[in-house]
Formats: structure tokens, sequence, C-alpha cells
């Protein structure tokens, strides 16, 4: 088994967008993902959080039924934790992942007595500035040349 994951992904308004549900599926079909579980936390403009399984939504039409969760292990724990990163009147799509991608390298590392002993995600806007200002300073390099 790859690394298992919980992402949270959160949108404004209190509906998830048809479109993201299946960017969702897609990985999925594409074998880059295998989802364990997920759940939709909304938010309120009042504040209250409610849950559901996105299986209940049935506009995301065959989406939803290529990411039905193959376990139950989200809660409402889960839920409460992830509704605290939300603005009121949001929504968040949780899911428990395992990187299928990475599986073959994981346990080939367990063959060998490794494990995985950290995992850090860096924020994109944090990937995007590094690498403006990367091309900032080869281009101050070049200028000088």
């Amino acid at each position: 088994m790859g690394p298992v994951e919980c992402v949270v992904l959160a949108f404004p308004g209190e509906r998830l967008k048809v479109a993201a549900v299946t960017a969702v599926a897609d990985l999925r079909r594409a074998g880059q993902v295998r989802l364990i579980d997920s759940l939709v936390v909304v938010k309120s403009l009042t504040g209250e959080v409610s849950t559901s399984e996105l299986i209940e939504y049935e506009e995301y039409g065959e989406a939803t039924a290529e990411i039905g969760p193959e376990a139950s292990l989200l809660g409402p724990e889960d839920a409460a934790e992830a509704a605290e990163t939300l603005e009121p009147g949001s929504c968040a799509l949780m899911l428990l992942v395992e990187h299928v991608w990475a599986a073959r390298a994981a346990e080939a590392i367990r063959e060998v007595g490794g494990r995985i002993s950290g995992n850090v995600r860096i924020p994109h806007d944090h990937v995007e500035q590094a690498r403006d200002a990367h091309r900032q300073a080869v281009a101050a390099v070049a200028g000088r040349s």
C-alpha cells in the first residue's frame, strides 16, 4: 500500500462544484489515487456545520459513483477539525486517499526496513513565490553577463 493522506479541499459557497468532483474522479480513474473515504463538510453563513456523503449528491452524476468510498473511516471528529478551517458560507470535500503512484516505492522502502518518517505539504502559493524568486535571480544573473 502507498502513503495514505487526508486532504481537505475547501470551496466558497455551500455547494461543491461539479468540476472539482469530476477532477477527483479523473484521478481515481487514471489510477493515481485510491479513494478510501470521502465526506462533504458545509459551514453555513451562521457557522452551523453539517456533513454528508458525496454519494448523496445526485447532481454530480457518475462522478460520485466513481469516487464512492471503500470504507467509512472519516467521522464527526474529522469533520469538526475540517470545519475549523472553513469560512462561514463555504464547504469542503474531505478525501482519504492512498497515493497509488507511490505504492511500489513504499513497498521497496518497507522491504529494506525503511519507513516514511515525515511528510510536509508545501502550499501552492509558497511554491509559486519560490519559482518567481528563482526566475528573477536567473534573469538578474543573465543580465550581468
